[in-house]
């Protein structure tokens, strides 16, 4: 008797699982919707609702999902029905085009990411940059600025004056200790800054801040502004190296791309030549 119970229990359990795994498959299999032959199922709706989505907004988002499944299917069918076997033709040319097309720079950008050389020396930069000096000319006025911006209420404003004055590199780490005491500054004077950026901070005219000075002050309200302009270049001047290094870069990088891809495309037309995948009659 209770071995008869023990197999009764067991064929029990293993017939509610059962029962639950098929209600899974049928709950999964469910037609939430139907537009002549095509039917939408519940499965289909699986990762539609994000998470923590109450019950009122997530039957609203499924049931938008439903709708625009429906006139998207609708749509298509009367598309279909109001287009001629030409224009089909047409599109589906149009559709394998595009496939091949992203097959072929999907095939082109992973062999760019295996073969080309992406290091380019100081050397093939300064070559390609006096090549091409002509073409580097610049649209905007490029200044070596050193400017300063602090508030009028600062108690040793006579010491902040002076140390930006000054041309002692001792004087500078002075004040860029004191940097956070600064409403904003730029003190590396070596490098080019497009002046329009310098004008949104400086009430200094661009007439001002395009000759070269030793020091230029201005105040008011809001608080006392420095400037030393190191060195100017106009608009239409021959950019210099060092602010276009970048730039230089990815032309050179461009042509090693646009080169290989050449090679490549001589190497597979040479290999299916010789395999005989290739014959022009």
């Amino acid at each position: 008797m209770k071995y008869f119970l023990f197999i009764f229990c067991i064929v029990l359990f293993a017939s509610c699982d059962l029962f639950k795994i098929q209600e899974k498959e049928s709950n999964a299999s469910e037609i939430v919707a139907i537009v002549n032959t095509e039917k939408l199922f519940r499965k289909d709706l699986e990762g539609v609702l994000p998470k923590n989505i109450n019950k009122g907004d997530s039957l609203v988002l499924v049931n938008s999902y439903i709708q625009n499944w429906a006139i998207k299917r609708l749509l298509l069918e009367k598309a279909k029905n109001n287009s001629s076997l030409e224009t089909v033709n047409q599109i589906d040319d149009l559709v394998q085009d595009y496939k091949e097309s992203l097959l072929i720079n999907n095939y082109k950008e992973q062999l760019i990411k295996q073969k080309l050389d992406t290091i380019v020396s100081e050397e093939e930069l300064e070559k390609y940059y006096l090549l091409n000096k002509e073409n580097f000319k610049l649209n905007e006025e490029l200044v070596k600025i050193r400017y300063l911006h602090v508030d009028n209420n600062m108690i040793d404003i006579d010491e902040i004056l002076s140390l930006f004055k000054s041309d002692d590199i001792n004087d500078l780490e002075e004040l860029e200790k004191r940097e956070l005491s600064f409403k904003f500054h730029q003190f590396n004077d070596s490098t080019w800054t497009q002046l329009d950026k310098v004008l949104l901070k400086l009430p200094f005219s661009k007439g001002k801040l395009l000759k070269k000075t030793k020091f230029i002050e201005k105040q008011d309200s809001i608080g006392l502004y420095l400037a030393t302009i190191k060195d100017v270049l106009p608009r239409n001047s021959i950019a210099p190296i060092s602010y276009i290094t970048s730039t230089i870069k990815q032309m050179i990088l461009h042509k090693r791309k646009i080169e290989l891809l050449r090679d490549i495309e001589k190497i597979i037309v040479k290999d299916a030549t010789q395999n005989n995948n290739f014959k022009i009659y």
